[in-house]
């Protein structure tokens, strides 16, 4: 590796983006009263319920934030 100046690359400690506060309000689990025996949500009417996410893209100059819905 020296010879062909090849290097390692070693994982960097990752940033915490999910820290709890204490003064944020925690909303209840509004999924409950679609649950069938088998804990699986069944939803029967569209738009009746939606689904949300935002996540981190990590890219060479820094990130890209991907937010997707599903209805």
């Amino acid at each position: 590796m020296r010879i062909l100046g090849i290097q390692a690359i070693y994982p960097t400690k990752k940033k915490l983006t999910s820290i709890q506060m204490q003064e944020h309000k925690k909303y209840p689990y509004l999924l409950g009263q679609y649950h069938n025996d088998k804990k699986q949500v069944i939803v029967n009417n569209p738009g009746e319920v939606w689904s949300g996410d935002i996540t981190y893209i990590r890219m060479n100059g820094g990130f890209m934030y991907f937010a997707a819905i599903i209805d």
